[in-house]
């Protein structure tokens, strides 16, 4: 019995010194985890600090040299240089048609013919007015020198005293009333003589006649239609002149128009030929104002040639204006004045179009693993290259555009190997 008490003394001694030991087994485990994390989180909190320098890859561009365009983009119409409205002035049915839709036509050519029978009469009648009132005057003619006679023969007679005085007052007074008549039939046939000419111009009215050498781009009337100009005189025919001389009629904004100028060159494209690209020059900046919904916009006229008679009037022309180039300009990417390295806190205004005013900026030149800050002056940009006009930046000079977090140390990218999803200058 005491054997037995004895054993189950020294098992019950073991079972707790298994648990002590469990217990401080456990205890430790959980200072290890402890440890563990802190020394994690420092670690995190190192790397993190210390990412800016040693963990980050930048996107450079070598400055070149080359040529560099500013423009000034707009929309327009492609038109006839001249375009002349052939109308009518007398009104009428029209009894032939002698011009179509791309009818080429000669200076004089006649087009159409409105029914001259009216106005024939209407010239009839002034030219028997006008037989008549010279009938009138002949017989006056006649009257007023038997009166001449009469009157000489009379004072011829009161010298004898074989009249009285009367008689001859009588004779004068009717000698003086056929010279007036005289003056009275002149004014009537000078009278009747415009109605003869106007009766003329109206018959000639009636033939629709080309005023220039061209080419019919539009046709408004049929055979038989009834033409009315009562009020206003409607437009029959529409003839450009000259089909080979076109121009663009573009509406370029107010904020843009300043630097355009008579002489500079112009291109565009239309939707007809998307991938050809149609020269010209600018020969008109129209002082005129275009106001729509508060919009000012101005009329800058393109005059291009169209020897091959592809653009046609009407056309919606995409045009871009050339206000100023540079042939070798030092150039890099726009990006590049957008650039500043995080936690430097400087940041620079760089939209395209600044002013004279505004051209002083700075980029930064990634050289011996270092970032440096050049300053620079800006000169003309096209959108996305700008011109350094003067400054510490030389051709092949590594400028940064962009720059990408990384778990490894610095890299720097060339801009043609910059890996999807980074900005590039095409």
């Amino acid at each position: 019995m005491k054997m037995m008490e004895t054993y189950w003394n020294s098992v019950t001694t073991d079972i707790h010194r298994g648990r002590l030991l469990m217990v401080r087994s456990w205890m430790t485990g959980r200072r290890i985890l402890i440890v563990v994390v802190v020394l994690t989180v420092a670690v995190a909190t190192y790397y993190f600090l210390h990412d800016g320098s040693s963990g980050t890859q930048y996107v450079t561009s070598a400055a070149s040299q080359g040529e560099i365009m500013q423009a000034v983009t707009a929309t327009g119409t492609v038109n006839p240089v001249v375009t002349v409205q052939v109308g009518s002035y007398v009104s009428g049915p029209i009894v032939q048609m002698l011009c179509d839709f791309n009818t080429q036509v000669k200076k004089g050519q006649l087009c159409a013919k409105i029914d001259p029978r009216t106005y024939q009469n209407t010239l009839d009648q002034a030219q028997a007015n006008l037989a008549n009132a010279s009938a009138q005057m002949r017989k006056d003619d006649a009257t007023l020198e038997y009166a001449k006679v009469t009157y000489r023969r009379d004072m011829k007679l009161i010298n004898a005293h074989v009249i009285s005085n009367d008689v001859l007052d009588s004779a004068k007074s009717t000698y003086d009333a056929a010279a007036a008549q005289i003056g009275v039939d002149k004014a009537v046939i000078m009278q009747q003589q415009a109605a003869v000419s106007a009766a003329k111009v109206n018959l000639g009215y009636t033939n629709i006649i080309s005023p220039v050498d061209g080419t019919v781009v539009s046709r408004n009337v049929d055979l038989g239609q009834t033409v009315a100009a009562s009020f206003q005189t409607p437009t029959l025919f529409l003839i450009a002149q000259d089909l080979t001389k076109m121009q663009v009629d573009t509406n370029v904004s107010e904020s843009d128009v300043g630097p355009v100028q008579v002489g500079q060159k112009a291109g565009f494209t239309v939707d007809a030929f998307p991938d050809r690209t149609f020269w010209g020059e600018v020969a008109q900046v129209r002082q005129s104002p275009i106001t729509v919904q508060n919009v000012v916009t101005y009329d800058v006229v393109l005059a291009v040639s169209n020897p091959e008679l592809l653009l046609k009037p009407g056309m919606t022309a995409n045009a871009t204006i050339v206000v100023a180039e540079r042939d070798q300009a030092l150039r890099l990417p726009l990006q590049a004045l957008r650039f500043s390295p995080e936690g430097t806190g400087q940041h620079q205004k760089t939209e395209a179009g600044n002013t004279q005013s505004n051209r002083n900026a700075h980029v930064w030149v990634f050289q011996d693993g270092k970032l440096r800050m050049v300053d620079v002056v800006r000169g003309l940009d096209d959108g996305n290259v700008v011109e350094i006009v003067s400054g510490g930046l030389h051709p092949g000079d590594q400028v940064v555009i962009d720059q990408n977090r990384t778990g490894g140390g610095t890299t720097v990218v060339p801009l043609s190997a910059a890996p999807a999803g980074l900005p590039r200058h095409l």
